[in-house]
């Protein structure tokens, strides 16, 4: 699963916006049998956690389409995972299915 691409051709990307950088990852995976970007969910933030909920994701990250890549933690980027995921639970054996 690729989530981001921040270097390519020579270029670095990483000043680029999120949009032009998912856009470029998308196109350069198409087709593949090996690699999948990671599945975008909806916009809105309250029906993208439906989705969460209804497919038996761990949780979503929230990402700014504007926002330039930043290595580590920032406050452009949120996480969000469902409450005891990992707790009495083995989420490696839960079916994530894989859309192409």
């Amino acid at each position: 699963m690729a989530f981001d691409i921040v270097f390519h051709n020579g270029r670095d990307l990483c000043a680029r916006p999120l949009r032009d950088r998912r856009t470029r990852l998308e196109d350069i995976v198409a087709g593949s049998e090996l690699v999948f970007p990671v599945r975008r969910l909806a916009a809105d933030g309250l029906a993208a956690w439906d989705e969460v909920m209804q497919r038996g994701f761990e949780g979503l990250v929230a990402k700014d389409s504007i926002s330039t890549y930043e290595a580590g933690r920032t406050r452009r980027w949120l996480k969000v995972k469902q409450k005891n995921w990992t707790v009495g639970d083995d989420r490696w054996t839960r079916r994530i299915s894989v859309e192409r």
